[in-house]
């Protein structure tokens, strides 16, 4: 079965810092013309960043589109500081909003954050043996942050009562117990 629209005509709408809106007319498979709405993002980075004393790092956040503060792990985009390297935004994120550098990181997974009207292509990253940073780098003039260090069940319980809304950092979480699980035989 052909599930492939044919794109016949692109609007930008917007073009924005951080995202460009754009208007698709589209041929679907059935020959019926639709209109698409999509959002392109520049690609980004997320880090679970856990402490030698078995705490994740969340940041408590204000973000306008909900007009709410959430408790999110570390993320950012990939830009020109990083010549489209995801490792080295998560890198540099960590030392913008943590002041952590890890001994180790590597990859979980990289996902569409939502694919239904955003381009927006994400990396997540485990982060351990952290360590104060020796260089801190510039953080972001408009980002106000409050970091908090949370055990995976006290994590758990903020995703149960709705403490935790944000998908990354609910993914980044089971990710953890799933990894506590195999490591240990069950969630610490």
């Amino acid at each position: 079965m052909n599930f492939e629209e044919k794109t016949l005509s692109e609007k930008t709408v917007f073009d924005g810092k951080v995202i460009k809106v754009a208007v698709e007319e589209v041929e679907t498979p059935k020959g019926l013309k639709a209109q698409r709405e999509i959002i392109h993002h520049v690609p980004a980075v997320a880090i679970l960043a856990l402490t030698d004393d078995h705490k994740m790092i969340l940041e408590k956040q204000w973000r306008s589109p909900i007009h709410n503060t959430t408790l999110e792990i570390p993320a950012g985009k990939v830009d020109s500081r990083d010549s489209d390297d995801a490792l080295h935004a998560a890198k540099r994120e960590l030392n913008e909003e943590t002041r952590f550098e890890a001994g180790k990181i590597k990859k979980i997974s990289s996902f569409y954050t939502s694919i239904g009207v955003l381009d927006e292509f994400m990396t997540l990253y485990l982060a351990t043996d952290l360590t104060p940073v020796k260089e801190k780098l510039p953080q972001d003039r408009d980002e106000q942050l409050v970091l908090e260090k949370v055990t995976l069940d006290e994590a758990l319980k903020m995703i149960d009562v709705g403490e935790i809304e944000d998908a990354k950092t609910i993914m980044a979480i089971y990710y953890w117990q799933g990894m506590s699980n195999r490591e240990y035989g069950s969630a610490k």
